[in-house]
């Protein structure tokens, strides 16, 4: 009879544990590992606006140089992100209900925060993380024979992106952590089906016109 409450005994210290844990790497993260060029940039490299141009220039390039492809591509691409969007969001946050760092009644205190208000919703997974990294898991699948080596810039491009989210005050290293994960695994999914059906984008060769 003993045996569930050792249990729910060991998994409530685990969780105390845990959160203490991911409090003390946030504070690290907010209040110790910054510098005034970080200060700068994070606000604005983390905003979605910011990267406009680089998702405009993928959808024109690949349209004028991958064939009827590049529009089952842009879909892929547009349900991808959909479906991070969705879960992390809408489903997950609305579920575990994990307040912000800067929310928190005792830790806002000691939050740095660089945005101009503390965002909105819950903290639990963070949804620029798992959005970014589902983006650049499907980019990094799907365009390895276009971009090459560059695929990788999209990694850490996503990974900078997580990062800041702590840095900037909005979410802990968990959120950040569970939302790269769930991103990877979905750009993951999203990737497989398109290189099933379509296999990889090629970049097509305009053949000269014969004189």
């Amino acid at each position: 009879m003993t045996t569930p409450f050792i249990l729910i005994s060991f998994w409530e210290r685990f969780w105390i544990w845990l959160d203490g844990q991911d409090t003390y790497i946030f504070l690290k993260i907010n209040n110790d590992w910054h510098n005034s060029f970080l200060d700068t940039v994070y606000p604005w490299w983390r905003e979605a606006n910011t990267w406009i141009p680089l998702y405009l220039f993928l959808i024109v390039f690949l349209w004028m140089n991958a064939g009827k492809k590049a529009g089952w591509w842009i879909l892929f691409a547009v349900i991808t992100v959909v479906l991070t969007d969705q879960i992390s969001a809408h489903l997950i946050k609305n579920l575990v209900m994990r307040p912000r760092p800067c929310q928190d009644n005792v830790l806002a205190y000691h939050v740095r925060l660089l945005l101009s208000n503390c965002s909105g919703g819950f903290s639990f997974p963070s949804s620029h993380a798992t959005n970014h990294f589902g983006f650049a898991v499907f980019i990094f699948l799907t365009l390895k024979n276009i971009i090459g080596k560059w695929r990788f810039a999209f990694l850490f491009w996503a990974a900078s992106i997580a990062y800041g989210q702590v840095y900037v005050g909005v979410h802990y290293p968990l959120d950040v952590i569970c939302g790269s994960v769930l991103g990877i695994f979905i750009g993951f999914f999203t990737a497989y089906i398109f290189n099933h059906i379509f296999e990889e984008l090629q970049l097509f060769h305009k053949q000269p016109k014969q004189i």
